[in-house]
């Protein structure tokens, strides 16, 4: 019998990319729920809202037509010149034609592909930390160095200028704004954004601007693009946005980038051609239902996530050891953890009380998920319905004050 030989293979860039400790705090709940247990589903943000009946119907509409073959691999001419002036009316672009817009597989694989046109092996990107994990793992899938700037509570999750200012280097290739911010729910203001401009301005640099939240934002707070703030710079500002916030779209895999670049344009749509080859066609129907119908669902959607946002901060309150953030945007509540409630429980840090709550049916993710400035907190996503919050919440402070033991 013979013995296979062990695998030679060369060190690669994979190795270095974690599997994430949000889908693995998933399996954990999802192995439980299989096995008929109770779980709560606070780790994940997928928005439990149903897609509108106009953009299923435009879904079918189009399978009937048989418009289910190869597809332009920019995205369909409709959808790109709809954007467009979504685009130009909503987000104050003014200047945006549809050849600006690409369709991608998801604002995930928007920013794989803006990472992937931009930089240089070796080419830092200042990011917020705590910042969503794959946002970090796709710049080093692009031969990138994420550079950290520690957001804190003592500001609100603020977004410093001075701060980037300072971790600017001759190696700097980009800033990364998100706002609304994943996973605190911070908002930049417009002085911010304005600062953050200037110093791309300054140094020379791009800014990839992450708007992924910009519908799910709550009074009296609104979303500006910083694409509409950047004057004479406009054309170094990559804008990524995503169908599955705002229509609840999110298994329809549909975002896309903004871009006035001539060469990072060749270069996007080489990347797609040798990724994804064009967005799945009926999902592109949809998404051009969604945002040339109805837009009412928004105004409804923002209103059940301010019940369940201050069902969570509730919950949260008051707590020895426990700080909640009440979120300016996006559907996460973020809390620093102090060794109060790791004593109370009998857990040494924020990771080992995320696993316990998962053991116990309770989904979270723990603050080392999201970056290294950050080990003392946790996050918890109210994206799912509105019974389980409601009934998540009471699990979740009955758990944390230490009424039920983990």
């Amino acid at each position: 019998m013979t013995t296979l030989a062990p695998e030679k293979l060369a060190a690669h860039r994979l190795d270095e990319i974690s599997f994430g400790k949000i889908v693995q705090i998933r399996e954990v709940l999802l192995r439980a729920q299989a096995k008929g247990a109770r779980v709560i589903r606070f780790e994940s943000g997928d928005p439990s809202f149903s897609v509108a009946p106009h953009v299923l119907e435009a879904i079918t509409a189009a399978g009937k037509a048989g418009k289910t073959h190869y597809i332009p691999n920019d995205g369909i001419p409709e959808l790109r010149a709809a954007l467009a002036e979504k685009l130009r009316t909503k987000n104050k672009l003014t200047t945006i034609t549809p050849h600006d817009v690409f369709l991608t597989n998801g604002a995930m694989h928007a920013l794989y592909v803006t990472f992937g046109v931009l930089l240089a092996e070796g080419e830092e990107v200042i990011i917020p930390d705590p910042m969503w994990t794959e946002v970090a793992e796709n710049i080093k899938l692009a031969g990138g160095i994420p550079k950290r700037v520690p957001v804190t509570a003592a500001s609100d999750y603020a977004y410093d200028p001075a701060a980037i200012a300072e971790a600017i280097t001759p190696h700097t290739r980009a800033i990364f704004v998100n706002s609304p911010h994943n996973p605190t729910g911070a908002m930049a203001s417009v002085e911010t954004l304005e600062a953050i401009i200037e110093l791309a301005r300054q140094h020379d640099l791009w800014i990839v601007s992450d708007e992924a939240y910009e519908d799910v934002v709550y009074e009296p707070n609104t979303h500006v693009s910083l694409g509409s703030l950047a004057g004479d710079w406009a054309d170094r500002v990559i804008s990524v946005f995503s169908f599955s916030k705002s229509h609840a779209m999110a298994g329809l895999r549909t975002g896309y980038l903004v871009t006035r670049s001539p060469l990072l344009k060749e270069r996007v749509q080489k990347l797609l051609r040798c990724t994804i080859n064009g967005v799945n066609s009926l999902s592109q129907w949809g998404a051009l239902a969604a945002v040339t119908g109805p837009q009412d669902h928004l105004a409804t959607m923002r209103a059940e996530y301010t019940v369940r946002r201050d069902l969570m901060i509730e919950a949260l309150s008051g707590i020895p050891g426990v700080s909640p953030f009440n979120p300016r945007g996006a559907f996460y509540v973020w809390a620093e953890l102090d060794q109060a409630i790791y004593d109370r429980l009998g857990v040494t840090d924020a990771d080992q009380l995320s696993a316990r709550l998962a053991q116990n049916g309770i989904g979270s993710a723990p603050g080392d998920a999201f970056g290294e400035h950050c080990i003392n907190g946790i996050r918890f996503a109210f994206s799912c319905d509105t019974e389980m919050v409601r009934t998540g919440a009471g699990l979740l402070r009955a758990a944390l004050t230490g009424e039920e033991r983990l």
